[in-house]
């Protein structure tokens, strides 16, 4: 890859509630980008999390406004189709331009973007954010509503798929927070308000994450949905979702039950990617889905 490091997302949990890149929310969500070559743009959906209330009627909280969906089609023979979530902050057009440089043409990726949504850990700022963050530990409030909304999301650009593809879902930061639920969605069969989760995942990656509901008290995994191959990767150094969480959320994923999971460390990774990191994805994706490799399409 041709980048030494590289910072997703334009906040840091610990900085002033305000951008460090030196742009704001609305421009990060509303900013017109030209997209060209094999990357395509998919329109902007608003998914309404549905709930049940008293008497079994379904009603609604919140609409969700997801922004645009970039999509790299598999330069090779399609044998995955994984949906990456972006960071706190970003947009799906920034991951899939650096996945675009991977070395996995057996992979189409899907890169949504999530709603622009008030911040409760910024005061209220919004940004694109897959849910509601009021802080990164164990005992916060969690935004099960939001998180099963984004979950939801995630299925939805899933479910057209062809039934011989294998599935997966990777993110980072909060993408890989995301991405982590998913998998306890998954686990359990369904999603925290009770929709049944109906994909087959074949792999999960959380890069810089950590697992939102850690406490719940429904997260014991069995049977076969035990053996979801799982790829954690935390940097030591990191400054924004320290390492000991992430630490802590394999420890937690292991101990609920799921057998096949990998927890990678890098000793002075911060809270970016480095091409070392990108590697290691690229490998366990390769021997996980046990891809046959690059393979011209037949035009």
């Amino acid at each position: 890859m041709n980048m030494a490091r590289l910072q997703i997302g334009c906040f840091h949990f610990e900085k002033k509630m305000k951008p460090s890149c030196g742009i704001s929310s609305s421009q990060v969500f509303f900013s017109v980008a030209a997209v060209t070559g094999c990357i395509s743009v998919l329109f902007n959906m608003t998914s309404i999390d549905p709930v049940l209330d008293s008497s079994g009627c379904i009603t609604a909280r919140r609409a969700f406004k997801f922004g645009p969906t970039y999509v790299l089609e598999p330069k090779g023979k399609h044998q995955a189709t994984i949906v990456w979530l972006h960071g706190l902050g970003d947009d799906g057009l920034s991951w899939s331009q650096i996945l675009e440089t991977l070395p996995l043409p057996n992979i189409k990726w899907i890169c949504p973007t999530s709603p622009v949504q008030p911040l409760t850990l910024f005061g209220g700022l919004s940004t694109t954010a897959w849910f509601d963050v009021t802080d990164i530990s164990e005992d916060a409030n969690q935004d099960v509503e939001g998180m099963d909304a984004s979950a939801a999301h995630v299925l939805s650009l899933l479910s057209t798929e062809p039934p011989n593809i294998k599935l997966g879902v990777g993110g980072f930061s909060m993408g890989a927070a995301t991405a982590i639920y998913s998998a306890s969605c998954f686990a359990r069969g369904k999603l925290g308000n009770g929709t049944r989760y109906s994909a087959h995942l074949a792999a999960v990656v959380g890069l810089s994450g950590w697992l939102p509901c850690a406490n719940h008290p429904s997260n014991e995994v069995e049977g076969p949905a035990a053996s979801l191959p799982i790829l954690l990767c935390h940097g030591r150094g990191d400054e924004v979702v320290w390492f000991r969480y992430g630490e802590k959320s394999a420890e937690k994923l292991t101990s609920a039950g799921f057998e096949n999971l990998t927890f990678k460390s890098f000793h002075s990774l911060g809270h970016y990617i480095i091409p070392e990191e990108m590697d290691e994805v690229s490998s366990w994706l390769i021997s996980t889905l046990e891809l046959e490799g690059p393979q011209p399409k037949i035009m």
